[in-house]
C-alpha cells in the first residue's frame, strides 16, 4: 500500500476527520461515476437508436442489480471486517478475511451468472416485455450477465483497499475500463449495428479489463493484505462472520432491487417513453447523488477501523462531520439542477423524443430538490454497516421500498390521481422517510456496540 493510504490511516485514527472524510470520499465518487459511467454511456449510444432498444435495457437492468446487491453483501462484509481488523492491528486476520470474502464472491458470481442466462428469456417476458423490446432486453441480459464474475473481482479488490484507507487505486483501475467502455460502445452498437446486444458485449469486455489487473495487484505478496492460496481454504470462523454481516446487506440491497423490479413494471404500464424517461431520470440522479454513495463508503472505512480500535466516540464523530459535508453538498447541488432550464439540457442529452425529455425532465427536478436527505441516509448507512449492524440497514433499505415506496405510490395513484408523476414523487418521499427512520435510530445508540469481536486470537476452524 501507498504512502498515501499509510496517511490515510493515520487520519482515520488520529487526524483531522473532516479531512479524513474528503480523503477518502472523493476517489469513492470519483470510482462511483466511473462505474456509472458504463450505463451512460450505453444509454446515450442507444438512445440515438431508439426509444425501443433504450427502454429495453432500462426495463431489465434492475435484474442485474438485484443479484449484484445480494452478492455485494460479501464485498460490504469484506470492507467492515477487514477495516475492524486492521485497526485493531491484527493483520493476518485481516489478509485471511479477504481471501475467503474472494472466493466466496467469485464463486457466487459465476453460479448466478449461469442461472440468469438460462433464465433470461423467462425474467424478460414476466417483466412485460413484447415485440421488438422483448427482443432487445433479452439480447442486452443475456451478455451483459456475464460481467459478474469480473464485476465482483474489482469489487473485492475495491473492499480490501478502501478497508486498509486506499480509496485511489480502485478509481485508477476502473478509468481505464471505463475509457475502452467509451470507445468500444459507438463501434459496437452503431457501427456493427448490434444495439442492445453490442452496449452489453462492449460493457463486458470493458470490464475485463480492470478484473484482470484487479486479481494480479492482489497477488501481490509485499502488500499487506493479499491473495494466497494457502489462505483460500474455507474456515468455519470466517465464513460466520461474513454470514453474519454480509447476509444481512445482501437480504436487504436483493430485496430493494427487486422491489425496483416492480417499480420498473409499474412505469412500464404508463407505456415505453415513460420506462426510457424513468431510466434517464435514474441514471442522472445516480450522478447527483455520488457524493453521498461516496461519503458512505468513508464512513464505514473511518467508523470500522475506530470501532476496531476502541475509538466510539471517534467513530460517532466522523459520521456527523460526514453526514454535514454531505447534505450541505447536495442541498446546493440540487438546488441548482431542480431548475427546469437546466433539468430539461440534460436529460435531452439522452433523448430526442419531447415527451421523453418532459417526463424525465420533471422527474430529476423532483429528486434533485429531495436529493440532501441521501446525505443523512447514506451516512448513518455507513455507521450502521461500520459498526456491523447491517440488520439494521437490511430492515430499513426493504422498508423504504416495500412499504414507503409503495403505499407512496398507491395513495398518488389511486388517491390524488397523479398519474405517472405518482412514480416521481414516491420515490422522494420513501426516500425521505428512510433517512429519518436512520437518523432517529443513530439517536438511539443502537450502533455504539459493534457486534464484530476483535483484538483477539481465535483458533481457525477448517469447514
Amino acid at each position: 500500500m501507498g504512502k498515501a493510504a499509510k496517511h490515510n490511516q493515520e487520519l482515520i485514527l488520529h487526524g483531522n476527520l473532516w479531512r479524513a472524510v474528503i480523503a477518502l470520499a472523493v476517489p469513492v465518487v470519483v470510482n462511483s461515476l466511473l462505474q456509472t459511467m458504463y450505463n451512460l454511456t450505453d444509454t446515450y449510444w442507444l438512445g440515438r437508436l431508439g426509444t425501443e432498444q433504450l427502454a429495453a435495457i432500462n426495463l431489465v437492468s434492475p435484474v442485474q442489480s438485484v443479484v449484484i446487491n445480494f452478492g455485494s453483501g460479501i464485498t460490504t462484509a469484506g470492507a467492515v471486517l477487514v477495516a475492524q481488523y486492521i485497526g485493531a492491528g491484527e493483520k493476518e486476520k485481516a489478509k485471511s478475511m479477504a481471501n475467503q470474502i474472494f472466493v466466496c464472491a467469485v464463486v457466487f458470481a459465476i453460479v448466478c451468472s449461469a442461472i440468469c442466462f438460462l433464465c433470461t428469456p423467462a425474467i424478460v417476458r414476466l417483466l412485460g416485455a413484447e415485440g421488438e423490446t422483448l427482443a432487445h432486453a433479452s439480447a442486452y441480459l443475456s451478455i451483459v450477465i456475464w460481467d459478474m464474475p469480473f464485476l465482483f473481482t474489482v469489487n473485492i479488490f475495491s473492499a480490501v483497499h478502501q478497508a486498509q484507507g486506499d480509496t485511489m487505486s480502485p478509481m485508477l483501475l476502473n478509468l481505464g475500463g471505463i475509457l475502452f467502455n467509451m470507445l468500444m460502445d459507438p463501434l459496437l452498437i452503431v457501427v456493427c449495428d448490434l444495439g442492445a446486444g453490442g452496449a452489453a458485449l462492449a460493457t463486458l469486455l470493458s470490464k475485463f479489463l480492470p478484473a484482470a489487473a484487479a486479481f494480479i495487484l492482489l497477488c501481490q505478496q509485499k502488500q499487506e493484505v493479499s491473495l494466497e492460496r494457502s489462505e483460500m481454504r474455507p474456515e468455519r470462523e470466517n465464513i460466520k462472520a461474513i454470514l453474519r454481516i454480509g447476509l444481512p446487506t445482501a437480504i436487504g440491497g436483493s430485496t430493494m432491487q427487486f422491489g425496483f423490479l416492480l417499480m420498473s413494471r409499474n412505469v412500464f404500464a404508463y407505456g415505453t417513453q415513460a420506462m426510457a424517461a424513468y431510466g434517464i431520470g435514474n441514471k442522472v440522479n445516480s450522478l447527483i447523488t455520488l457524493p453521498a454513495n461516496g461519503v458512505g463508503s468513508a464512513v464505514s472505512t473511518i467508523v470500522g477501523q475506530n470501532m476496531g480500535a476502541g475509538r466510539p466516540e471517534r467513530a460517532r464523530d466522523g459520521f456527523r462531520a460526514a453526514m454535514g459535508i454531505s447534505v450541505l453538498f447536495l442541498l446546493a447541488g440540487g438546488m441548482i439542477l431542480s431548475g427546469e432550464r437546466i433539468s430539461t439540457a440534460i436529460v435531452g442529452i439522452f433523448s430526442d423524443d419531447p415527451e421523453v425529455i418532459a417526463m424525465a425532465a420533471d422527474f430529476l427536478s423532483i429528486m434533485a430538490f429531495w436529493c440532501f436527505t441521501n446525505g443523512v441516509y447514506n451516512s448513518a448507512t455507513g455507521l450502521f454497516n461500520g459498526t456491523g449492524h447491517t440488520e439494521i440497514t437490511m430492515v430499513v433499505s426493504a422498508a423504504r421500498l416495500w412499504v414507503f415506496r409503495f403505499v407512496t405510490l398507491w395513495f398518488c395513484e389511486r388517491v390524488l390521481e397523479m398519474g405517472v408523476s405518482s412514480v416521481w414523487y414516491s420515490v422522494v418521499v420513501s426516500n425521505g422517510i428512510a433517512a429519518a427512520v436512520l437518523y432517529f435510530l443513530y439517536l438511539s445508540g443502537v450502533w455504539k456496540k459493534s457486534t464484530i469481536k476483535v483484538g483477539k486470537d481465535e483458533e481457525k476452524k477448517a469447514v
